[in-house]
């Protein structure tokens, strides 16, 4: 006899809400998004190259994010979401658009605080995590308002910490965490999240040729907000460490063409005028030599700092870290290299100056 079809049963397709992540992040999504704000930055901009003897300018708006520090009104951005800008308008969760003023912006951090009047109903502060412990691989979330599209939720994980970024200033931030969640235009300013719905950082970067995201996004760590936001709020401003010395990682391409017995450390290449490295004797480089794969020679000859308070320093990377960790007025000792031999020399940093 014919033996009977067999009948594959069709797999139950799972509900929104059933996956354990998924159920997490819609949780999470709920409970946040109302401390999520769009900003929006109407701006004068100047257009280069204009034909006309005067230059020609226009007014533009620019869409940003943030989030809430605090019921009192504070709210945490990026600076270069409201540089410059003639009006600032925010947009609560509640739909309330309501004036905003800057109380401290700092340009080198590139986080700004605002401040807003509203009833404390409507200001439900985020949490603040701690950057110190978040980890490659860890999930990550943001949250905020790309092109404009309001309180847009993207996931993904923390691809890398401890990222020091280059910003437009010259100078650089330290500790920055990579994700590959989906930070595009409008997100600036927004938080990233940690699964517990907790902030790790402030999204401000993404590196794409498109303008879009291609995956790889930058966040400023929580810790450094934690450190930049009071002195916004209470002076209005925030003071960085300075040493005064600009140079690069030595490495071991670096190290043959310049003949160095070391791989690792800060070579010192110039040492700016009237800093606190001039002033504590800190030398620069001498004689340019050309690298294999740099765009331009390198500056050699000067002292190698290999330590900061008793900090291995591999990489000028490292050094730019500690200088972030430390304070205007305080003195360091520095183990340099030079001439071949070890030597401690004792810094007062400075105020970072402005640009």
């Amino acid at each position: 006899p014919a033996r009977p079809a067999q009948v594959t049963p069709t797999p139950r397709l799972e509900l929104a809400g059933e996956d354990p992540f998924e159920q997490t992040l819609i949780q999470l999504y709920q409970r946040v998004r109302p401390s999520v704000v769009n900003i929006s930055a109407t701006k004068m901009v100047n257009v280069e190259d204009a034909p006309s003897d005067e230059g020609e300018s226009y007014i533009d708006i620019t869409e940003g994010s943030g989030f809430i520090y605090d019921s009192a009104g504070y709210i945490v951005t990026n600076h270069h979401v409201i540089e410059g800008a003639l009006d600032i308008q925010v947009t609560l969760f509640s739909g309330e658009e309501l004036p905003a003023e800057v109380v401290g912006s700092d340009l080198y951090s590139d986080l700004a605080v605002l401040k807003v009047e509203a009833p404390a109903e409507l200001l439900p502060p985020v949490e603040l995590g701690d950057s110190d412990q978040v980890q490659v691989g860890q999930r990550a979330i943001a949250i905020g308002n790309p092109f404009g599209f309001q309180h847009t939720v993207t996931a993904g994980f923390v691809s890398s910490v401890g990222r020091v970024i280059q910003q437009e200033t010259g100078y650089s931030i330290p500790y920055m965490i990579q994700t590959d969640a989906a930070i595009n235009p409008g997100n600036s300013g927004g938080p990233l999240l940690d699964s517990r719905g907790r902030v790790i950082g402030v999204n401000t970067l993404l590196y794409s040729q498109t303008g879009t995201s291609a995956g790889v996004g930058f966040a400023i760590p929580v810790n450094l907000v934690k450190r930049v936001v009071p002195a916004l709020i209470s002076q209005g401003y925030y003071e960085h460490a300075w040493l005064g010395v600009s140079g690069i990682s030595l490495n071991r391409r670096v190290a043959e063409a310049a003949d160095l017995p070391y791989t690792r450390g800060a070579l010192v290449e110039t040492v700016m005028p009237d800093s606190p490295a001039e002033k504590a004797g800190l030398r620069g480089g001498t004689h340019a030599v050309e690298v294999p794969g740099y765009l331009e020679p390198v500056l050699i000859g000067g002292d190698i700092i290999t330590a900061f308070d008793g900090y291995p320093i591999h990489s000028f990377d490292d050094l730019i870290s500690r200088l972030e960790n430390a304070s205007p007025g305080q003195t360091v000792t520095l183990t340099v290299m030079r001439d071949d031999k070890p030597m401690r020399i004792k810094v007062t940093l400075g105020r970072r100056p402005g640009p």
